[in-house]
């Protein structure tokens, strides 16, 4: 395993973000590479930690000779997010700077050509020139795993429509409870960025790559038993597709999870401000109209608290961490057995 520091020039003199990558090179040519990447957003640390219980499975198959295929890992992706404080608090998902996203406006390219990645030169602020870099890194690689966690939720992949279901046996291998598809996204997350280049290839070429953003349950989710689930998941995932040899891991039979398209999503949103009384966790499966959640907005009032009923049948599969929350705001996705009605913005689900 070889390890090399990325270096990100900063904004302003004297200030440049870095962080490591490591490389372990496969003894079997023509075997899928694989990329992995965890926290583009800064603070969301399972998928840090599934990565460092991961690392001594890797040295352990790499000193036995059992790494068919490269890998390329980058265990904390945005040394720039994770320096993001304000008085006190981590702000780890938009760059403060620009107020962009740091999964969102990465290079879409029209073929796999590393050239057409503008340089660190051309990109005027340092949060460009670390997507620039990150894309670099991940372009040549068949499989790329961007793992990141949600407010609350089940583990759950987001696959390009096109990759499904190819990629079933990934997600039975790692073990989701869920699959969400999409297409036609227009808003340049890392997953869009890493399949963009390849959209034009048959299905037979497209079903060798594997493409997908990981999210590992819920923000608050870092306990040494989840990293160890996480990682043995990862592990299975690769063994899966060939790039580690191990006659030890069995296989992990057909993927029985929950599987829908992006437009089967209900952002269910609070109709006030107030305090939010769950009456669902995720992996709950509800009917329509069974109550979600009641918001107190008036504490003390007769008429102080609104209740939140399921738009239609469905699969409860994240909800907000935070208990306090502004009118229009997200309270929970509810994956449903048809399309929403709810007005969609292109694009991703959420901000």
């Amino acid at each position: 395993m070889q390890k090399s520091i990325e270096r990100i020039a900063g904004d302003t003199d004297g200030i440049s973000y870095e962080f490591p990558v490591y490389r372990i090179e496969g003894r079997v040519p023509g075997t899928p590479s694989v990329y992995m990447q965890a926290a583009i957003h800064g603070g969301e640390l399972p998928g840090v930690v599934a990565i460092h219980a991961l690392m001594p499975k890797l040295r352990a198959a790499e000193a036995e000779g059992r790494i068919r295929g490269d890998l390329t890992i980058v265990p904390a992706a945005n040394p720039i997010g994770r320096s993001q404080y304000l008085y006190g608090d981590h702000f780890g998902r938009f760059h403060l700077g620009t107020r962009v996203n740091f999964n969102r406006e990465f290079p879409l390219l029209d073929r796999p050509d590393a050239a057409l990645i503008p340089s660190d030169e051309r990109l005027a602020t340092a949060d460009r020139r670390l997507k620039a870099r990150l894309l670099r890194l991940a372009l040549e690689h068949e499989i790329v795993l961007d793992l990141h966690c949600d407010d609350e939720g089940v583990p759950y992949f987001y696959v390009p429509a096109a990759l499904w279901p190819a990629m079933a046996d990934c997600a039975a291998a790692f073990g989701a409870e869920a699959v969400l598809t999409w297409q036609n996204a227009a808003d340049g997350a890392f997953e869009e960025a890493a399949i963009h280049p390849y959209l034009a290839l048959d299905a037979e070429a497209l079903a060798r790559r594997a493409v997908t953003t990981v999210e590992l349950r819920g923000i608050a989710d870092v306990e040494r038993g989840y990293a160890e689930r996480d990682a043995e998941g990862l592990y299975r995932l690769l063994v899966a597709r060939g790039v580690i040899e191990d006659r030890t891991v069995a296989p992990a039979g057909p993927f029985g999870g929950v599987v829908a398209p992006l437009d089967n999503v209900e952002m269910v949103k609070t109709p006030k401000a107030g305090a939010a009384l769950y009456d669902v966790k995720p992996g709950d499966r509800v009917k329509e109209g069974d109550r979600l959640a009641t918001i107190v907005h008036a504490p003390g009032e007769p008429d102080g608290a609104v209740e939140v009923f399921a738009p239609q049948s469905g699969y409860i599969i994240t909800r907000r961490a935070t208990r306090t929350l502004r009118a229009g705001e997200d309270l929970l996705k509810l994956v449903g057995d048809r399309p929403s009605t709810m007005v969609k913005k292109s694009g991703s689900l959420e901000e």
